[in-house]
């Protein structure tokens, strides 16, 4: 399966729909990459994505990204600095786990914005959404080649 046909055109909408309402509840940007394999360690392909997409490049360093190695059943959810100066271990953990059981059950939009929810909460008291806030970081899905 390619990347890109992992979730429905509607699943898709409402992936992208939750992350502009949890970026309207945090000034936290999210994204979510999906792609197939993931060579070596999962969280050091996340962190080389996460640097591709630009991530660090937010003002108050509060990019969030949602990895997925969908072949290789592979999943994490990381943070820049500025966001894992507020959030401990236990938070990324729970999320992951909250997310990788709806995967479990074959839901990979579902667990993904479960993570999401639990994202925009987490973030929404360290970076309260600003109503001069712009969005630094686009809300699309990007997708891997392999």
């Amino acid at each position: 399966m390619k990347p890109s046909a992992l979730f429905t055109p509607q699943e898709e909408t409402l992936l992208i729909e939750a992350i502009r309402r949890a970026e309207k509840a945090t000034s936290g940007e999210i994204r979510i990459h999906v792609e197939n394999h993931c060579s070596g360690e999962v969280l050091d392909r996340a962190v080389a994505v996460f640097d591709s997409l630009g991530m660090r490049e937010t003002e108050a360093r509060n990019g969030v990204l949602i990895y997925v190695a969908l072949k290789d059943r592979r999943s994490a959810i990381i943070g820049d600095r500025g966001v894992n100066a507020h959030v401990g271990r236990e938070f990324w953990q729970a999320a992951a786990e909250a997310m990788n059981a709806r995967f479990a059950a074959g839901h990979f939009a579902e667990g993904i914005e479960t993570a999401i929810g639990m994202l925009a909460e987490e973030l929404r008291g360290h970076f309260p959404y600003q109503p001069d806030d712009v969005n630094e970081l686009p809300d699309e899905i990007s997708y891997g080649n392999n």
